[in-house]
């Protein structure tokens, strides 16, 4: 990987008295696509440099510059100050892409697990007041994204958020209520159905690469299957791909056919 070069830190916005900043892994090639991930963590944990080594240098090195994002996060920020956040960062690259060099007239997200959840979402409302947000300024430039990479994450709070007695045992982390910032995600069912990623796609959706493990117990391929199924109603350009043996963030998915795989078809959609 000595090829790709990293910048870490880069400030791009302030909000709620938190520094937000990225992680830029260029690739080697000039005018690479640009794709920013967003890391999981059930919006509780989880840091930028998540899955550096093993995930975001290799896909630089297969020709998609990743810039890394951070996010506010639960319990000092709820929804949407999250997808406030990535917005701005959107707004901030686009801003700021000329001085940096790199090519981001057209810009991909990449999520896994929680991240893919809000990156998903933030592929699916361009330019919604509702969900746009005024974090880092930059209110010129488009937070719009052309393609979506989503992988193991929700497409339902209100499903992925509702588990029976036992399961609640066994998996004892409010994730999505906590999201919402309630004790129980159905006690705002209805706000939990207009954020559910399948209820927001339309014809217009950016083309989406959906990737889940047939063995995950966190968050069930269901979850990604609607999404595709909903896509590819709308008739939007969306791939689904289920690999076999993967658990949820299984070490399948930085396997180097899967990131080149994933690393060709950004670059596909994106140049």
């Amino acid at each position: 990987m000595t090829s790709v070069t990293v910048e870490n830190d880069l400030v791009f916005a302030t909000a709620g008295g938190t520094e937000l900043g990225l992680d830029l892994y260029r690739a080697p090639q000039p005018g690479a696509p640009v794709v920013m991930y967003v890391h999981g963590g059930g919006w509780r944990h989880g840091d930028k440099a998540d899955g550096s080594a093993e995930r975001l240098a290799p896909m630089a090195a297969y020709g998609v510059t990743v810039a890394s994002v951070n996010y506010r996060l639960v319990p000092g920020a709820v929804f949407p100050d999250q997808l406030h956040d990535l917005k701005g960062a959107v707004r901030w690259l686009r801003a700021h892409g000329a001085d940096l060099g790199l090519a981001t007239a057209r810009i991909g997200v990449w999520g896994a697990s929680a991240g893919a959840y809000l990156g998903s979402l933030l592929a699916l409302t361009p330019g919604d007041a509702d969900f746009e947000g005024t974090v880092g300024g930059n209110l010129d430039q488009s937070s719009a994204v052309q393609a979506a990479v989503h992988w193991f994450g929700q497409s339902d709070l209100l499903v992925s958020g509702s588990r029976s007695e036992l399961e609640a045992r066994i998996l004892p982390f409010a994730f999505e209520a906590d999201l919402l910032g309630v004790p129980d995600v159905a006690d705002v069912a209805d706000r939990a159905r207009e954020l559910s990623l399948p209820s927001r796609v339309r014809p217009q959706a950016p083309p989406f690469l959906i990737a889940h493990g047939d063995r995950d117990r966190v968050i069930p391929p269901s979850e990604g299957e609607a999404l595709h199924r909903a896509l590819s109603r709308a008739g939007a350009n969306t791939r689904f791909d289920l690999l076999g043996g993967a658990g949820h963030e299984g070490a399948e998915f930085d396997r180097p056919d899967s990131l080149a795989m994933t690393a060709a078809w950004l670059r596909a959609v994106l140049c």
